[in-house]
């Protein structure tokens, strides 16, 4: 099975989804650390994700003022 690249906007969606969880009590006290590490790696994704995106405009940006 192929995996599927997660997206920025899936990751966000995903994060939401759990912070709603933890905010309604939904959560078990079991469940509540993989989600809270399941969150922390999706704040990195997104982080990770947004840098490489600046990086790139401004590599764009630069190479429009040559």
């Amino acid at each position: 099975m192929t995996k599927k690249k997660l997206t920025y906007n899936d990751a966000v969606s995903e994060i939401e989804e759990i912070l709603q969880q933890i905010e309604n009590e939904e959560l078990d006290v079991d469940d509540l650390s993989a989600k809270v590490k399941r969150v922390s790696a999706l704040i990195k994704t997104c982080k990770d994700k947004l840098h490489k995106t600046e990086e790139e405009v401004e590599k764009i940006l630069k190479d429009i003022e040559e």
